[in-house]
């Protein structure tokens, strides 16, 4: 089994926190948002992960590069990287990773976290997974037939088709059959809004009689801006907290302080005269003095003094020292 990971974009709607760090190595609960995505993809599938393929812009740079082929070496895998340097849609960027598009395999975006309890059917060709949603009108969504399965997509529907949202992740008993499919789109420069989507492919293989499928999930949460960041965060830590995770690290030093749960705390923090959480991520190395913070996310070697903070975002290096709450500062900031 291969997973599939484009991330070329650098998210511009979360900056500061993409000017220095892709949007998918931001963590969340102390993992970057694609660890955990691999993760939870490998716990679904249930087979051993051998490949996980990452499509990047060249830009991002070797320390990376680097990032990514250890989170895959975690999981027992291969890391690959391929460059996708022009924004040309979502199959144009799966075909940059086409050397690796074969066998069983899943596509997914690296903005999407998700949980699930899922089994493979294994009559499927493919499994495109989906998040029942309120107002279907706002997503693509899948129409099925009376046996269940997916018959069609429609972009953003003007009348009800279904409630079935599609999330961007996608499984492919033969990665091939999608390769060829998407050489097509590319040949034949079948483009919408000047992008090659992955969608075309997916219909011309269902034309072909190939079986899809709807693989529901439970949860679906995104990491598109700064609030909705910080709302994941939290989610995650409860749903860690309920799987009974630790995430509060032994070396962690408390003075005068509480800790109020779900929060995670990496290693070699130092809490003075705080109260933490509930909802709160620290990095490693993070400072905090006679502040009170939650509902936020902190990255590492961060040092927060006098504060009284609520739906915050703070990078890496920053110091704060200040009467403000809701933040979102990037990485090396000074507000003092």
């Amino acid at each position: 089994m291969k997973i599939i990971v484009p991330m070329a974009g650098r998210g511009s709607r979360l900056r500061p926190h993409t000017l220095t760090v892709p949007k998918p190595l931001i963590p969340i609960a102390g993992k970057p948002i694609v660890h955990r995505l691999v993760e939870d993809i490998a716990g679904v599938i249930g087979e051993q992960i051998d490949e996980i393929a990452f499509i990047i812009h060249e830009s991002f740079g070797k320390k990376v590069e680097e990032d990514l082929k250890a989170i895959a070496s975690k999981l027992g895998s291969k890391g690959t990287i391929y460059y996708q340097n022009e924004a040309l849609g979502t199959a144009h960027a799966i075909m940059c990773a086409k050397d690796s598009l074969d066998g069983p395999c899943v596509i997914a975006y690296a903005d999407t976290l998700f949980r699930a309890d899922f089994t493979l059917d294994p009559n499927a060709d493919s499994v495109i997974w989906v998040k029942e949603v309120e107002d279907p009108s706002a997503y693509g969504v899948v129409s099925l037939n009376t046996n269940g399965e997916i018959t069609g997509m429609v972009e953003k529907p003007s009348t009800f088709v279904s409630n079935l949202a599609v999330i961007g992740i996608y499984y492919f008993k033969q990665g091939e059959v999608l390769r060829k499919e998407l050489q097509h789109v590319l040949d034949s420069k079948l483009m919408h809004g000047g992008e090659y989507q992955i969608n075309d492919g997916i219909k011309a293989m269902i034309e072909q009689g190939k079986v899809f499928v709807p693989g529901k999930i439970d949860e679906w949460m995104d990491c598109g801006n700064k609030n909705i960041t910080v709302e994941t965060n939290s989610r995650i830590l409860n749903f860690l907290k309920q799987d009974g995770e630790a995430l509060v690290d032994d070396s962690v030093v408390q003075e005068d302080s509480t800790i109020i749960e779900p929060c995670f705390i990496g290693k070699g923090v130092i809490l003075k005269n705080a109260t933490v959480g509930p909802n709160v991520s620290l990095g490693d190395g993070c400072v905090v003095e006679n502040t009170t913070i939650k509902n936020s996310l902190v990255q590492h070697e961060s040092t927060l003094k006098n504060a009284n903070l609520d739906n915050a975002m703070i990078g890496s290096n920053a110091k704060f020292d200040g009467k403000f709450t809701s933040i979102s500062i990037g990485d090396y900031s000074v507000l003092e």
